[in-house]
């Protein structure tokens, strides 16, 4: 509200305001400053365009001695006169003087009666509300300087008073920080360092006697009074002058012939039309600030997509350097390669050549020694065989012996001309929508726990070719071929029931109606090297209970109840325990594996989807498909271990007590998916234990 109460002109509050007919207001003193004079006669010049006046200059009352649509700057100085040297002077003095005062707003001109300003209604609504918002600013400085003082704001901690404070940084400094971070000297010397404002205004507050910082109370206003009546005040309002008249300005008949009405009665209606045009602009200024937040969220939008979309420009034209950095590489190698051959095949000519040039030059040399000798019988003695060994030497140096293998050029011819054209046409597509780019996989949320895979990835896309959904696809944990796991518009996705002790390679790719985009970068994700799981209560049979975060469990029934676990294994080699909580009557409980389809109202092993051990105080049996076999003695009791150990590389099944393998391997040639499998009745109760470390030595 601080700018509505503030002088146009000289920009402090408003002091003496007076109300222009352009209803923008002025302070009385600047208003002084502001009027100018002009030529007998003339009225002020508009600057721009106005139309004719509302009434006759002749007819108007001293309120109106200008026209509502005047609009315009007018700047006069009389130039009748002019000094000798060609300075303009002012009139002589008993000249009647014109003068003009153009608004600093909206620059409105108008002229000034023999009043001047005294002619212009005072604001005393105006002045009243600066007032009282100078008293409550007053108060309210008042109250916060006796609250509190202001602390050093750049002590660690524990800050103490402030002792000083730079105008300039608008900072408030300790002396020891204002010693070490604002020294008096270098380009902070110029700086003013004045005290706390609180210290000030109590300081103000202690002179000022026993007030005890109290505001005096506000005078009462007095009401308004006519201008040209100065003992009547104000009770009617003339609708056509829009200005309050007095009675006895009524009685001279200024206002004859205009609409008047009781002041009370305008006061309230305008009252109405303020209150009612408040709520209009409440709404607008609600709207705005709506649009504000929006705005300030659409530019946290843009800075974040910003940077989204410049990681994604950067990863892009790196992976272009990557790839041409790969293929420079193989090129190098190739070059290298048939340097390599040209110089091993000229060396390899240059030593050939050079023992037959040795071997030639040496007969040569011996040749024309035997002919020197001037002994007819030697020399036909060896020169048969020597003539044929110059024309086998002869026959040496076939055509094509003195040429060389290869050139010195290469013949690889390397293009680059497209290339680097369609990189200098690199730019954004603009026209027509495209497939999505490869999704970001965001390496920090993708995890694995268990045999369970994690993965998180994002993807920028344009708002007018919105992506339908995403495939993500993981190999067999071996390298071997990718599979599809999931295919939606969710871009978090875990996979289950993955193998122990395995790592997958994950990849992921984006869908519109345009087609499929191209794969992220592949993940690799390490499965856990042993297994943890629990009893699982969605397949159990509805008599078992189960306790201990589903870790332990007992039945309700006499008979024998099936419970599978949560892990389901197809490879690996796995062990775990179930420890004897209770163990009641001598029953026989089943521990062992069975398929996820297994029968769970009958004991473990009784058909031919679960392979088992029974056992019960003093022996047990080996079952499969309700075929007992491989008695053992050696029973179970309250506080004893079974332990299971599932091999699916030798495809066997081991069973243990109390650590102790109990009997030969139990079964082979198992193959397919396993899961964990308990049957007992009421009168036992066990304990699942997992993540153990598999037996080393185990004996067929």
């Amino acid at each position: 509200m601080e700018e509505e109460l503030k002088c146009p002109v000289c920009g402090s509050l408003f002091k003496d305001p007076i109300l222009l007919p352009c209803s923008h207001n002025v302070c009385l003193a600047c208003a002084r400053n502001i009027t100018v004079q002009t030529p007998d006669g003339e009225t002020p010049v508009q600057s721009r365009a106005s139309g004719s006046s509302d009434y006759d200059y002749l007819d108007m009352d001293k309120m109106s001695l200008y026209s509502e649509t005047d609009s315009g700057y007018g700047s006069y100085t009389p130039c009748q006169l002019k000094s000798p040297n060609g300075v303009r002077v002012f009139p002589p003095a008993n000249h009647h003087r014109h003068c003009s005062l153009t608004c600093p707003l909206c620059h409105r001109s108008v002229s000034l009666d023999e009043r001047g300003l005294r002619g212009f209604p005072r604001n005393r609504l105006l002045e009243a509300i600066v007032t009282r918002y100078q008293q409550n600013r007053a108060a309210s400085a008042a109250a916060a300087s006796s609250s509190s003082s202001v602390k050093c704001q750049l002590c660690d901690r524990n800050p103490v008073d402030a002792a000083v404070m730079c105008e300039q940084c608008d900072v408030f400094y300790c002396n020891a920080c204002q010693q070490r971070c604002h020294p008096s000297r270098g380009p902070l010397a110029k700086h003013r360092l004045v005290p706390p404002r609180n210290q000030a205004a109590g300081g103000g507050a202690a002179s000022g006697g026993g007030g005890g910082g109290q505001q005096p109370p506000a005078t009462a206003r007095k009401p308004a009074t006519c201008l040209d009546h100065e003992a009547e005040n104000f009770s009617m309002y003339c609708y056509s002058c829009k200005a309050p008249v007095c009675m006895k300005c009524l009685e001279e008949g200024k206002h004859n012939k205009h609409d008047v009405k009781p002041l009370a009665v305008m006061w309230k209606q305008h009252k109405c039309a303020l209150s009612q045009a408040l709520n209009g602009v409440s709404d607008k200024a609600k709207d705005a600030k709506e649009f504000l937040v929006q705005l300030k969220n659409m530019l946290q939008q843009i800075q974040e997509n910003g940077v989204e979309f410049e990681a994604c420009l950067v990863a892009q034209c790196d992976s272009l350097i990557e790839a041409l950095t790969r293929q420079k590489a193989k090129l190098l190698t190739k070059v290298t390669k048939e340097k390599e051959y040209k110089l091993k095949v000229v060396r390899d000519q240059i030593t050939h050549c050079t023992m037959k040039l040795r071997q030639t030059t040496g007969m040569m040399e011996y040749c024309l020694e035997v002919l020197k000798e001037n002994d007819p019988s030697g020399f036909l003695q060896i020169s048969d065989a020597l003539i044929k060994r110059v024309i086998s030497s002869q026959d040496q140096w076939v055509k094509g012996a003195l040429e060389p293998k290869v050139g010195p050029e290469f013949d690889l011819t390397l293009n680059t001309d497209s290339l680097l054209q369609t990189i200098l046409m690199l730019d954004f597509l603009e026209s027509g929508p495209t497939v999505p780019a490869a999704p970001l996989l965001q390496l920090e949320k993708c995890c694995t726990r268990n045999n369970s895979a994690t993965l998180a990835w994002r993807v920028i896309a344009p708002p007018s070719n919105p992506i339908e959904g995403y495939i993500l696809e993981l190999d067999d944990g071996n390298g071997g071929q990718y599979r599809e796991v999931y295919v939606g518009k969710e871009t978090v996705c875990t996979v289950d029931g993955l193998h122990f002790n395995s790592s997958y390679n994950a990849r992921v790719k984006a869908y519109n109606g345009i087609g499929v985009g191209p794969y992220s970068k592949t993940v690799v994700l390490k499965t856990s090297d042993v297994a943890w799981f629990t009893f699982d209560p969605s397949t159990a049979h509805r008599d078992i209970v189960l306790t201990n975060e589903n870790q332990t469990v007992s039945c309700n029934s006499y008979d024998d109840r099936v419970v599978l676990g949560t892990a389901a294994f197809s490879k690996g080699t796995h062990y775990w325990e179930v420890a004897i909580d209770r163990y009641d009557n001598h029953p026989d409980p089943a521990f062992g594996v069975a398929r996820i389809n297994t029968m769970k109202d009958m004991m473990l092993g009784k058909d031919d989807k679960a392979w088992a051990m029974y056992v019960d105080n003093n022996r047990s049996w080996f079952m499969h498909n309700n075929s007992h076999t491989n008695r053992a003695e050696g029973g179970i009791t309250k506080g004893s271990t079974v332990g299971v150990l599932l091999d699916l590389t030798k495809h066997t099944l081991t069973f243990f007590i109390n650590k102790e393998q109990h009997g030969p391997t139990a079964f082979e040639s198992l193959d397919g998916v396993f899961v964990p499998a308990v049957s007992l009745n009421r009168n036992v109760q066990v304990t699942l234990l997992t993540g153990l470390e598999v037996p080393k030595n185990t004996k067929q």
